[in-house]
């Protein structure tokens, strides 16, 4: 086991950290999401526990027997050991205490290890501290990618692509969701990745987030959407592709049609500099072209690293329409779904990096 990121970037991530805590006069974070802890530690690690001070180096907890593993992982020297989950509060509170910390960043963020328990409890062993909100802190710099971090979702790409191009050929009439989602596991898993997501959708009735059913099999004249969130070293890429099983349907036809045509206009103009609703706009023109605007679903791209959704999420948060986009972003689209009635759901999706020049590779 060996570290897949240098100490001097994950060193100097946690200093910019430091230093955008002490503008805000914020004593300590605790880190609790499971991205942000990689991000810092350079490490995937279950339960995520981190106590990032505005001054001093930060503290890991890790559950007794399984420190020197973590050790050989990550950078991180100080270590607290701990065996049942109410252990980890009590020693993370009288840290906080004993250090005089008033003032402490908890991260209110969006995936799904992002306990509201945890806060709840933090709160109340902690009444005296002022707990603040360090999720904007920490997704402005996570939002930047380093070279270490453009690499890796470059390669996470390549896999995604790969199975993509391999998978798609092969989906037939009579194969079920989990079928598919099986053989794309299985390349993902084969080519590198360690916590793949899939997600598979076969019509004719269409959703959103398509969790893969047992139950759902391929028939004739629907669609079959493809979603694959690739990972090589904790860092993603979200690829989707849709093909149509059957005949030759005119309105499943224009459909395709229409978000070809939807996602070369988004490459065309999502450049540094633009505004993810100005992209919009000239999206909606194109679903009006092809009568598919009561079918979309608004929104059309989203941030890519430690997670597969990052900020800007612009199909669930509508002021992130409004972040300028930058140089060292990594963004995918487009994410928004054509969602059609008695065909299923139809989507073109790939990951890019805005390079130094403001432009997509």
């Amino acid at each position: 086991m060996v570290m897949r990121i240098q100490e001097k970037i994950l060193r100097r991530r946690v200093e910019k950290f430091q230093a955008l805590m002490k503008e805000r006069k914020i004593d300590a974070a605790m880190i609790r999401t499971l991205s942000s802890f990689i991000y810092f530690t350079g490490t995937k690690w279950l339960r995520p526990s981190l106590l990032i001070p505005a001054d001093g180096e930060p503290i890991a907890f890790i559950a007794r027997g399984e420190e020197n593993g973590f050790l050989k992982r990550t950078w991180i020297k100080n270590v607290e050991t701990y065996t049942e989950g109410g252990e980890v509060m009590a020693k993370v509170s009288g840290i906080i205490r004993s250090s005089g910390y008033k003032i402490v960043g908890l991260e209110y963020g969006i995936q799904r290890d992002a306990y509201i328990i945890f806060y709840e409890m933090f709160k109340k062993l902690n009444p005296q501290v002022n707990v603040v909100d360090v999720s904007e802190l920490i997704y402005g710099l996570r939002m930047i990618k380093d070279d270490f971090e453009i690499n890796f979702i470059k390669k996470a790409r390549s896999i995604a692509k790969r199975t993509l191009e391999e998978v798609l050929p092969i989906i037939d009439k009579g194969l079920s969701e989990t079928e598919i989602a099986a053989e794309l596991y299985s390349r993902l898993y084969r080519y590198g990745s360690e916590d793949p997501h899939v997600y598979v959708n076969v019509g004719p009735y269409p959703r959103v987030h398509s969790e893969p059913f047992r139950d759902v099999r391929v028939s004739e004249n629907v669609f079959v959407t493809v979603v694959i969130g690739a990972d090589y070293n904790h860092y993603y890429a979200n690829m989707s592709e849709t093909t149509f099983i059957g005949r030759n349907d005119e309105r499943a036809q224009r459909a395709l049609k229409c978000m070809d045509e939807a996602f070369e206009v988004a490459r065309n103009l999502t450049r540094a500099g633009i505004k993810p609703i100005d992209v919009m706009k000239e999206l909606e023109k194109v679903y009006e072209k092809y009568g598919m605007l009561k079918y979309r679903v608004k929104g059309y791209l989203h941030g890519v690293g430690l997670q597969i959704e990052e900020i800007p999420i612009t199909t669930i948060i509508p002021g992130h329409r409004s972040i300028e986009l930058k140089a060292r972003m990594a963004v995918a689209f487009i994410h928004a779904p054509l969602m059609i009635k008695d065909l299923g759901q139809v989507k073109k999706e790939y990951t890019f990096i805005i390079n130094e020049e403001g432009e997509l590779e």
